[in-house]
């Protein structure tokens, strides 16, 4: 079950590591309130993008325009006097409307007929005046009529005001500085305006404002897209009908001339204010959102209208009101598009490397984005204000997110890429835009093949695991030589390397290169070694094969796989020049030590018939190389000492894996360190073996007639005694091991008495 679960955590590691880092990343930004104008921004487009509502004609506005301004200032009735404005009222009334909304202050005596005007206000039971009950720092409360305030008949015409100065609440009621409840302009208009139609106006168990079945959500600082705004007072999110054509208007010139409809009035409410530019009653809303226009403001009798008619219209038509969800589930909303925007990426991780297939995440994220706001619009449409910004962020987020840890893994390919080659190699191949294009070119290079000797029967008696430990140990340590001289590893095949030097990038130096980076790594064998004696293994032998020459290189495959590689007989040259080595020793072809030059060493050549190649060639054994490298093998010299009793065998020869069939006989004579020389019976078996033949063999056991586990050796070029030959062991099995190092500590003790005696 746990293995499952981590299974599936690293199948999905980059959805799980993203989602809750871009959700937790904007629920931050959201709480801190750093994201309250980008969502504001998104209501207004929302509001901006709705097609208009049609006209309310329950609704008629009487306004004072700056025509008006200018005409009643030619007459010298600017500002308007009581007595005009108690003739204006006195014209409505005679139309029977259902309630009239002045929204002027008249706490004081304006101009002449101040008498005339109280009447009215006394004769008018459905009129209803304004006061000003908030304060602030630049703003101060107004009284309101007197003889209107004694009958009750007085709202607040305050306006909550967001951050950036617009309007997009009203108000029900707010508690003024005596802390009496003062019920809102707009509602008080509604509340007579559905009394006449017997809609009861109430409160609900939890004291929230009640219209016929309708109940007014209470507007806290922190719904929809708020943070910490201000609250005070029964406040709803007003859902406005649409700009300034939302109702009728009537200039108060025409009600004062009697130029208006009869009955146009009847049954209606009727607001008196002004809309003029120089009365500066005017206010930033949704709908002052403009792009390429500026902003337009809306006169704050306009926006009492539409807080009537949002009452009005949930009340009598079912048109909704404006909702938001609660913090969980806003919360729930933000982390589903994280965790959309990190599925969309991750899935397409693998998409291909075409510049088509390449824009696919892209293409998704724009798509996913487009179905996020659509659908947060269709929702509000319904009268749903759900966060837009913030869940465009995670989705946004969740991407770079995911994409930055893909990217994050691609440099860690990089870095192991990196391990094989340089640095500026992988820069060519995964930064230049040919660097990966199929294709060869043929140029020069110094080519290096290592394998370890006898190391194929040694994992016969391990276990897997062991095996690929070793392995992994050994092909690590050689990499890092490898890089620090600036080779190319083109391939590992088991425990072999495959090396080239001047590809893809050509250096002058890539012959000595080769051979310091050869020399190094027959060195960085002791600490290789000595880990692995640790490990209670027998210690490993390595051979090189150096050869210069002209081959193909280039990316090798097809688009979806791709090799960086080398083709060419001169390839499979290196091979055989390598196979003639024993353990611990460098060939180099001539080519190489010719492009080198005399700060290599050389130790010995000779001259072989490759395999394959119809001429004979010359290699060279690399004993160092200086000319600032000053890196050489430490040279043993192989002492053979002469068994006390010859030890009887039976030997094959080796081609490739395959064994001959023709089991020779004879016997062990001399031993060495690393060697020993056989002896055959030339009457029995005439075939001379040549020098770099390999061998399997198999010592019989004294006093048994069982044979030994396999050993493995190659003849050595050295001049042997009539029927005799010398080999290298390139693997030996431990029991054999065991007992020729019983025989070499027993011939030291003969050798340390022989002195004495």
């Amino acid at each position: 079950m746990w293995s499952q679960i981590k299974r599936l955590f690293w199948q999905w590691r980059g959805i799980f590591i993203a989602t809750p880092s871009a959700g937790a990343f904007v629920l931050i930004l959201r709480l801190s309130g750093l994201l309250q104008m980008l969502e504001l921004a998104a209501l207004d487009r929302m509001f901006l993008l709705r097609s208009p509502e049609p006209v309310d004609p329950r609704i008629v506005i009487v306004e004072i325009n700056e025509s008006d301004v200018q005409k009643l200032g030619k007459r010298g009735y600017w500002p308007l006097p009581d007595a005009l404005l108690a003739q204006v009222l006195e014209n409505l009334k005679q139309q029977n409307p259902s309630a009239i909304g002045l929204d002027l202050y008249r706490d004081l005596p304006v101009g002449f007929g101040h008498e005339s005007l109280v009447k009215v206000f006394e004769s008018t039971p459905n009129l209803v005046g304004v006061q000003k009950v908030a304060e602030s720092e630049d703003s101060f409360a107004v009284a309101p009529p007197p003889a209107l305030k004694q009958r009750g008949q007085v709202g607040a015409n305050d306006f909550p005001l967001d951050v950036d100065g617009k309007v997009r609440r009203s108000l029900m009621y707010l508690a003024d500085k005596n802390g009496e409840n003062v019920f809102s302009f707009a509602f008080k208009l509604a509340y007579l305006y559905l009394s006449d139609r017997h809609v009861d106006v109430g409160q609900t168990k939890d004291y929230l404002v009640k219209t016929g079945n309708v109940i007014y959500p209470l507007f806290q600082g922190n719904d929809g897209g708020y943070v910490r705004a201000e609250d005070q007072g029964y406040q709803v999110l007003l859902n406005y009908r649409a700009s300034r054509q939302s109702f009728l208007y009537i200039s108060i010139m025409d009600v004062l001339e009697n130029r208006i409809p009869k009955n146009l009035l009847k049954g209606r409410i009727i607001l008196i204010g002004s809309t003029a530019e120089s009365l500066k009653d005017l206010f930033y809303t949704p709908y002052s959102s403009r792009i390429l226009t500026a902003p337009k403001r809306m006169a704050g009798v306009t926006i009492h209208a539409h807080a009537i008619s949002q009452i009005l219209s949930a009340t009598l038509d079912g048109r909704p009101l404006i909702k938001t969800w609660s913090k969980l589930y806003e919360w729930l909303w933000i982390f589903l598009w994280a965790l959309i925007g990190a599925i969309l990426i991750w899935q397409q991780r693998y998409s291909g490397s075409s510049k088509r297939k390449s824009l696919l995440p892209l293409i998704s994220i724009l798509l996913a984005g487009c179905c996020l706001i659509g659908s947060s619009y269709l929702i509000f449409i319904a009268g749903w204000w759900i966060p837009v910004i913030p869940p465009l962020m995670t989705l946004i987020c969740s991407a770079i997110a995911v994409t930055a840890y893909i990217a994050r893994t691609a440099g860690d390919i990089r870095k192991t890429f990196g391990r094989y080659l340089t640095d500026e190699i992988v820069a060519n191949l995964l930064e230049n835009p040919e660097g990966l294009k199929l294709g060869g070119e043929r140029k020069k290079i110094t080519i290096l093949t290592s394998d370890l000797r006898g190391f194929t029967a040694t994992c016969e008696r391990l276990s897997a695991e062991e095996v690929i430990k070793i392995i992994n140990f050994y092909l690590g340590y050689m990499a890092d030589v490898i890089t620090q001289y600036q080779g190319t590893i083109d391939e590992f095949m088991g425990d072999g390397i495959l090396v080239l030097f001047g590809a893809p990038i050509t250096r002058e130096n890539d012959a000595i290169r080769a051979i310091a980076c050869a020399v190094a790594m027959q060195l960085a064998m002791e600490p290789v070694n000595k880990k692995i004696q640790q490990m209670g293994l027998s210690k490993l032998e390595m051979g090189i094969g150096i050869n210069t020459a002209e081959v193909v290189v280039g990316n090798i495959g097809s688009e979806k796989r791709t090799k960086y590689g080398v083709i060419g007989d001169q390839v499979n040259l290196t091979y055989r020049i390598e196979s003639y080595t024993v353990g611990g020793q460098i060939f180099a072809s001539e080519s190489t030590i010719k492009e080198a030059g005399s700060i290599v060493k050389i130790i010995g050549n000779k001259e072989v018939q490759a395999k394959g190649v119809k001429q004979s060639i010359k290699i060279y054994e690399v004993g160092g190389i200086g000319g600032g490298y000053d890196l050489y093998l430490t040279q043993e010299e192989e002492i053979f000492f002469e068994l006390p009793e010859a030890i009887p065998l039976k030997y094959a020869i080796l081609d490739g894996k395959d064994v001959h069939k023709t089991v020779i006989e004879g016997k062990l004579v001399k031993l060495s360190a690393k060697g020993a020389q056989v002896c055959y019976n030339s009457a029995v078996n005439s075939v001379v073996l040549q020098p770099f033949t390999n061998l399997k063999l198999n010592l019989l056991i004294p006093n048994n007639s069982e044979m030994s586990k396999d050993i493995y050796a190659k003849v050595l070029d050295k001049t042997p005694e009539r029927n005799n030959f010398y080999i290298y062991f390139t693997s030996l099995p431990p029991e054999v091991e065991a007992q020729f190092h019983a025989i070499h500590l027993q011939q030291r003790n003969i050798e340390s008495l022989t002195p004495n005696e």
